[in-house]
């Protein structure tokens, strides 16, 4: 039986202790971001709440004071309970709150006309355009990621805008040019712009992007994929701006086609207008603060002939994954791929501050062996839609989780279930007795369904398997009731237990695909994300720009919140720009877009908690989640360690 959440009331700081199955970072060489105190004052009612970070240099009870323009706040220094205040005496004018503390103070402005509940940031919506078929495109706000370009210890906003013309590998059709755009949070200033241009694709699979500190100088990069045509933070192009390797079917952009004869022509049955079948490819890093190009190297791998990729219309070869891994133990390292459904390659690149340099590259139609005695091109077609990084076999350096297999800090396959590809993956310690981290994963080939394995070995704890392609599993710990975290998927037949038991089985007779669903008192349990809102330790739940709790004993969803003005991504995956720990206490905020796209609103929670708990974005794994978020189809970002009101052995309580 779970404790009780008032019996971790005064709860200082979480995070694990060291053991040799668990992350064991060495956090004094590693080049880690520096964060200031996040303060943040959000307007909720007439009232106004303010909540800060905890950093890992606080001592245990740091004491802290709330200032509004000079003025304490505080009778008492706050040494306990959260780091969350509510000001109750706020005469709706400007204001400054300050929090003192911990030789790190912060501040933060509060506008009279500050809306309830949310930091608004406008955004410099792009201009739409025509495709060489005749047709229009305008832009939306779509993924976005944060990291400190400027070493100031605040987070800026990196945002993507998709074309609305955007698809999936799997149509032909011309896109518009994916954009990016850095704004400063709290003022909105546009700080540059960089279009990718026509030679590369828009989608969920085209364009993963990494915002992040990889040379340690206190100064986020953006690193992506590029080609011909792309154009800088500073105006300069990338390689030959008249290049276009867009496939143009029967014509050409001086003598184009009528619209009805456009996608006729095709290889083996496919259409081919708007895809990019040749040309140049590149991995360009830009400069944070200003978006000037510093170094572009060719594509590794290149795409060769499409076919060895599985077809010949660059639908698996165009496959695209990155995220960001400290595979030394020290520095942090970006790594993209390509190819999930057949051959795999993943390439890791280090960038020293001036040159973009190779670090290790893992093919499965290489020769050789993984760690776990299989023939690599065991290891090909094992690929998600996204995937993990952390280090699970406790040796300082990170392990890449890729779907259903790993491959090791040093570019080696660790090992491969042989599962297959899916389009969910959660990668966390869900047994609080136990420092091991584990995988939920589940797999759309029609046999494996869902399974639960040792991250370390890729040993199957439990597996449900499925005759249905089961596109969806969620895992997080919502019932206090059953120690752990819960999963469950899309046909899982009920919330699991981290031994496979049903806590609650729930079928859905009406639903078309035959499958089991969790359909609770006529509302189905979302399979999305996830989110620490309401201030206790359990997780709720994000799904269709509303937060909802699992009641346990009614069996039942009740909505928490229901953001307004807003408008999540991605049509049914319903994700935010961003959902993830930036601001104030551990409790994790939401960058969602508007409607018309001209605003982004970070909304902050304004519900107090009583735990005390080192900013989230400060543990790797938690960090590193969050920057592969926007990769494919994106997941919610989560810790290294337990997080939840179990404390059964190795407390991570101070």
């Amino acid at each position: 039986m779970k404790r009780t959440l008032l019996s971790l009331i005064f709860v200082s700081c979480l995070f694990p202790v060291a053991s040799q199955a668990q992350p064991c970072y060495d956090r004094v060489k590693m080049n880690l971001e520096r964060l200031n105190r996040g303060v943040v004052a959000i307007r909720s009612g007439e009232k106004v709440v303010v909540s800060w970070r905890t950093l890992s240099t606080d001592a245990v009870g740091e004491p802290f004071d709330v200032y509004r323009d000079g003025q304490k706040l505080n009778s008492q220094p706050l040494c306990q309970g959260g780091t969350f205040f509510v000001d109750e005496t706020w005469s709706h004018t400007d204001a400054v709150y300050e929090v003192r503390g911990g030789g790190n103070n912060g501040t933060f402005t509060l506008r009279s006309d500050a809306p309830d509940g949310y930091i608004p940031v406008s955004l410099q919506k792009p201009e739409g355009g025509t495709t060489p078929d005749g047709r229009t495109y305008e832009y939306t706000a779509n993924d976005a990621s944060v990291a400190d370009v400027d070493g100031d210890g605040e987070y800026e906003i990196l945002l993507k805008w998709d074309p609305t013309n955007a698809h999936d590998n799997a149509h032909d059709g011309y896109t518009g040019p994916t954009i990016f755009d850095c704004y400063k949070m709290f003022n909105g200033q546009l700080l540059w712009r960089i279009n990718l241009g026509i030679n590369i694709r828009s989608g969920a699979h085209y364009v993963p992007f990494i915002f992040y500190d990889l040379d340690g100088d206190g100064q986020a990069e953006f690193i992506v994929r590029t080609s011909d045509g792309t154009r800088d933070g500073v105006g300069k192009v990338i390689g030959d701006s008249l290049a276009d390797y867009r496939h143009q079917a029967l014509a050409d952009a001086k003598n184009p086609t009528p619209e009805h004869e456009w996608g006729k022509y095709n290889m083996q049955g496919r259409p081919m207008t708007g895809r990019i079948l040749t040309g140049n490819e590149y991995i360009t890093v830009f400069n944070g603060l200003t978006g000037a190009a510093m170094d572009t190297k060719p594509y590794i791998p290149e795409r060769g002939n499409l076919s060895d990729w599985g077809d010949n219309y660059a639908n698996r070869s165009d496959r695209f994954l990155a995220g960001v891994g400290y595979l030394d133990g020290w520095r942090a390292s970006a790594f993209f791929s390509r190819g999930y459904y057949t051959r795999t390659v993943l390439a890791a690149w280090d960038w020293d501050g001036k040159e973009l340099k190779p670090h290790w590259v893992f093919d499965t139609n290489a020769d050789g062996l993984g760690k776990d005695g299989k023939p690599l091109s065991n290891y090909a077609g094992q690929g998600n839609h996204n995937l993990r990084v952390a280090d699970v076999d406790g040796d300082g350096c990170d392990e890449i989780i890729y779907g259903s297999m790993a491959v090791d800090h040093d570019g080696q396959g660790l090992y491969t279930t042989g599962m297959g590809h899916g389009d969910a993956i959660h990668l966390m310690a869900f047994d609080p007795s136990s420092t091991e981290l584990q995988i939920w994963d589940c797999h759309e080939n029609r046999r494996d369904g869902s399974d639960f394995r040792n991250a370390r070995t890729g040993e199957i704890i439990f597996q449900i398997p499925s005759k249905s392609d089961v596109g969806r599993a969620m895992a997080a710990d919502i019932d206090p009731a059953n120690p752990g975290v819960e999963m469950w998927s899309s046909d899982s037949h009920g919330i699991r237990t981290i031994k496979g038991e049903v806590r609650n089985e729930a079928k859905d007779p009406d639903d078309p695909q035959h499958q089991q669903h969790l359909k609770m008192k006529g509302r189905r349990l979302s399979i999305n994300f996830g989110i620490w809102w309401d201030g206790d330790l359990l997780r709720e739940l994000l799904d269709h720009e509303t937060v909802s709790k699992y009641n346990w004993t009614e069996r039942s969803v009740v909505d928490v919140v229901k953001f307004p003005g807003i408008q999540f991504n991605n049509g049914t995956k319903s994700n935010p720009c961003l959902a993830a720990d930036i601001l104030g206490d551990w409790r994790e905020e939401v960058i969602a877009r508007t409607p018309d796209s001209s605003e982004l609103r970070i909304f902050v929670s304004p519900i107090p908690t009583d735990y005390r708990i080192n900013c989230l974005m400060e543990d790797i794994p938690y960090r590193l989640s969050t920057v592969a978020q926007n990769v494919g189809y994106n997941q919610p970002s989560e810790p290294g360690f337990y997080l939840g009101p179990d404390n059964t052995v190795n407390p991570f309580l101070k």
